[in-house]
This record gives structure tokens, C-alpha cells and sequence, in this order.
């Protein structure tokens, strides 16, 4: 029985763990911090819960097959509630959509929102994106990253039409989408590779597709419990899980083939696979000698990183009432944002008036009791970088902007300020220490760029005997992508 160690508690080493434990391997996890889940982060404090990372399932049938191939029907395992509501967006001129959770219902109801045609002009974009889903899923999602995988899923004509890897996601919407607030809705969705719309591929329009055909979803007891599930099944599989120990390096034998891993207390663990699911920068700037990761040192150099985000943690007395799941305060000036975020017409920057991102869940396990609210806000962020950018460690400026926030909140008609019983905030800075990502760019790299794709950690690593799992590496982040690079890498190795 070969033995395996995982790096790293995510979501994706956990899943990886399961597949690779029930498949009958000895596999070992070892995790630096005092809790499973990495970005799948939770915070408990005075009675309250609050998610740190993601606020929402989307393609679920993703997390099910998980379970269901490892032997645990995910429905005995956590309560995953469908929303009747996506989310609620406000728009710059006052306008509110809540947008429905089945994609038959949403046209109806832009044409309600937004006017008469708005609702066929997302129409007609999503059977685009569609296409682009039909095309992409299978080699870019589901397949191991290689040019000759991802070249050959869109080599007819058909295909590269409807790609389009020449064009950016903002591009390809201007072709269906007349409407500026339609056009803003859209990009948004770069954002959940940690993207700017006006560099991200084309190929990203399967990102709104998916999440309208297959829903939006939240688990009951809030998201962290989905991390909790895994950990319980792999150690009922018969894995171990190893809490505050910290991988200082992999090492290898005279061949060049992984031969285990160092702590940093300096004791050695044996293993005949390693599979890390950390950042890939920091496997290769610091788990592995120099000259093991040349070439994927340089393709990450050539690489954006993601944006980071601002999270504001709300402990609230007495709520607004009528809040949906999920709340969208657009900016009025997004190109200022992604400006401001990725350092365009000037150096990088806390943005002034962000797009403010609200989850509320309606659930009485997550607050301290009733006439309560745990809400999670977030704002899009420039990385932590001292040295090039925005040292968020500087004296008064997390605090600052924790209070420019909720500002921005109340002029957008979401003024909670009184009713607050705690305040906390996690700065990049915060999310940087919290999960050992570079400047807390939550997604490792960005997508921006026709070649970003290729740019990004394949699953194999240079080293014999190193898989790479999560959202760093391919095919990228967000909850399914991440579970996706876990059955590749357990595929991968099942064929070594």
C-alpha cells in the first residue's frame, strides 16, 4: 500500500485525502493550523458563526458525487438548502433586481427589474455561454492541464467560435447585452476567479451559466460544515489527520523522486506520493529547492495574481428585515474598482467606493439567538505588498476602511451601523497569515489574459512523486473547481 502525505487541510486536500483513502491508499494529512477547511474558513465568537471564505454551493452535483463515490451519501452528511433568491443586486441608479434561482424564471423577472428586452438580451448571452460550457467543461475543468488536452478540446471551427479565446469576457457580453446594468452583472462573475472582466477570457461566461442551471445553494449550519464532513469521512475511511503541524519542505532521494516531507520541528515523514494543497508559490518558492521548480517558478512570475478581498465579520442586533441570502451593492464606478485593485493608472489601492458583497443567511444556528443576524461582507482588494503596493498592516488603515465600508453600506440604503454588537475584520494582510497565499490573493492567480489558462500550476508537478491540489492550481478556485483538481490529482495517481 503506497503511502501518501497530504499538505494541507483545504477543501482540496481533503477531498483528494477521501478519494485516495477509499481507493485504498494509507494517506496521512497534515495541516498547519488548529482546525480542517483552509479559505472554508469560520470564525465562532459570543454565540455567533460567521463563514470566512465562500457563501455559496454552486454546482452541487459536484460535492455530491464526492461523497457519493467515497462511500457517504452527502445528504446524511449536510443539509444543503436550495435559495429561492440568488441574490438581491442594487445597481449605481437605484435599481433592484432579485434575481430568481431557476434560469426560466430570471428573464420574467429583468424584464420586471431592468425593462422590457432585458430579459432576452440575457438570454441570448446565456445561450452563448452555454456553448462555451458545452466546449470547455471536459478539457479545461474536468482533464488534467496539457496543451494538447486543452488545444484539442476546441480544435474544430465550431469550437473556437464559440471560445472566442480572443476576446475578454466584458467583450463577449457587449455582443448580447445592451443594457449597462446587464453589462455589470456580468462582470461580476470575473471576479469569482478573482479576475478583471476586461482581461478575463471569454471562456469565464460559462462561470454564470453553470450557477443559473444548476442553482444557488447554502448549507445549514454555514459552509464550514462542508469541510467539517469531509475531515469525518476521510478518518472513518481510515486516514489520519495531523492538526498544527507544519511542512517546512518536501524532500526527495537521489533520483529526484519525492521521498516524504520535513516539519518544521525537523522531524522527517515518509511517503512514496506527496500532494500539496497549498499555494503554489509557496511550494514553489519554498517547499522545494531552486533548482526542482524552474519553469513553473517562471510561469507564475508571468501570471497576475488574483485580487484579494476585505472582509468585514457583523454581529447584528435586531436586522433589517426582508434581507435576502445574498446582497449586491455595485459600485458606481466598477472600472475604477478593478483600476484600483489590480494597479491600473496608478500604483494598487484600497478601493474608495467598493462593490459591497453581503451574505445574510436566514439561520438560527449560525447567530446567538433570535432578533439576530452573523452577516459576512466583503469587498474586492488589492493584495497585501508592502513593498509595491498596499501594506494593509499599516497603523489605522484596516480599521479605516472597516468604517469606509459600512459608510459606503448606509448611502446604498443598507445603513446597519447601530444595530452592530461586534465588529470584526480580516485584512489581505489577515488572509495572507490565515492561509498562507501571497498577499492573500484568495485565488492564487487571476485569469486575466488569453493565455492565463495555461500560466496556471498543472496538477503534476516537475518533481516525481508531487501532485499539486486546490485552488492555485488547475483548473483553479471556488468550491467545485477546487473538488475537480482533487479527482483529477486522485486519478492522476490511481494511473501512476
Amino acid at each position: 500500500m503506497s503511502r501518501i502525505i497530504v499538505i494541507g487541510a483545504g477543501v482540496g486536500g481533503l477531498a483528494a485525502a477521501m478519494r485516495l483513502q477509499h481507493a485504498g491508499y494509507d494517506v496521512t494529512v497534515l495541516e498547519q493550523f488548529d482546525r480542517v477547511g483552509g479559505k472554508l474558513g469560520v470564525i465562532e465568537h459570543d454565540g455567533f458563526v460567521f463563514d470566512t471564505g465562500p457563501s455559496l454551493v454552486t454546482m452541487p452535483h459536484v460535492l455530491t458525487e464526492l461523497f457519493d463515490e467515497t462511500g457517504a451519501p452527502v445528504h446524511e452528511r449536510v443539509h444543503l438548502e436550495r435559495l429561492p433568491v440568488a441574490a438581491r443586486y442594487r445597481f449605481p441608479d437605484g435599481t433592484v433586481l432579485d434575481l430568481p434561482d431557476t434560469i426560466d424564471a430570471i428573464p420574467a423577472e429583468l424584464d420586471r427589474a431592468l425593462g422590457p428586452g432585458s430579459g432576452a438580451q440575457w438570454t441570448s448571452f446565456l445561450r452563448r455561454a452555454e456553448q462555451i460550457w458545452d466546449v470547455t467543461h471536459g478539457p479545461f475543468l474536468e482533464s488534467p492541464m496539457s496543451v494538447r488536452t486543452m488545444i484539442g478540446g476546441i480544435a474544430t471551427p465550431r469550437a473556437v467560435r464559440a471560445v472566442a479565446p480572443w476576446r475578454s469576457l466584458r467583450g463577449l457580453g457587449s455582443d448580447h447585452l445592451r443594457d449597462s446594468r446587464l453589462a455589470m452583472l456580468l462582470d461580476r462573475y470575473a471576479t469569482y476567479t478573482g479576475s478583471d472582466p476586461r482581461r478575463a477570457p471569454a471562456a469565464l461566461a460559462s462561470v454564470p451559466w453553470a450557477e443559473q442551471a444548476w442553482g444557488s445553494w447554502y448549507v445549514r449550519g454555514g459552509l464550514g460544515r462542508i469541510a467539517t464532513a469531509m475531515h469525518d469521512r476521510f478518518v472513518e475511511l481510515g486516514g489520519t489527520v495531523e492538526l498544527g503541524v507544519e511542512v517546512a519542505r518536501v524532500s526527495t532521494d537521489r533520483t529526484g523522486r519525492v521521498d516524504g516531507v520535513v516539519t518544521a520541528d525537523g522531524s522527517t515523514r515518509p511517503a512514496d506520493v506527496v500532494v500539496a494543497n497549498a499555494d503554489a508559490r509557496q511550494v514553489y518558492d519554498r517547499l522545494l529547492p531552486r533548482r526542482a521548480a524552474r519553469l513553473p517558478r517562471v510561469l507564475l512570475r508571468r501570471s497576475t495574481p488574483s485580487l484579494s478581498g476585505f472582509v468585514l465579520l457583523l454581529a447584528l442586533d435586531d436586522p433589517p428585515a426582508d434581507q435576502p441570502h445574498h446582497h449586491v451593492l455595485f459600485a458606481e464606478d466598477y472600472d475604477e474598482e478593478f483600476d484600483a485593485v489590480f494597479g491600473f493608472n496608478g500604483p494598487p489601492r484600497p478601493v474608495a467606493r467598493p462593490t459591497v458583497y453581503i451574505s445574510a443567511p436566514d439561520d438560527p444556528e449560525i447567530v446567538s439567538g433570535p432578533g439576530t443576524g452573523s452577516w459576512f461582507v466583503l469587498v474586492n482588494a488589492p493584495r497585501h505588498d508592502p513593498g509595491h503596493g498596499v501594506d494593509w498592516d499599516a497603523e489605522g488603515l484596516a480599521e479605516g476602511y472597516a468604517d469606509q465600508i459600512m459608510r459606503v453600506m448606509a448611502d446604498r440604503g443598507l445603513d446597519v451601523r447601530d444595530r452592530v454588537r461586534h465588529r470584526i475584520f480580516v485584512s489581505p494582510a489577515d488572509l495572507e497569515r490565515r492561509t498562507m497565499t501571497p498577499g492573500g490573493s484568495i485565488y492564487g492567480s487571476s485569469s486575466n489574459g488569453p493565455r492565463a489558462a495555461f500560466l496556471r500550476p498543472k496538477n503534476t508537478s516537475p518533481v516525481p512523486g508531487l501532485y499539486l491540489v486546490g485552488g492555485s492550481s488547475h483548473p483553479g478556485g471556488g468550491l467545485p473547481l477546487v473538488m475537480l483538481s482533487a479527482k483529477i490529482v486522485a486519478g492522476l495517481i490511481g494511473e501512476r
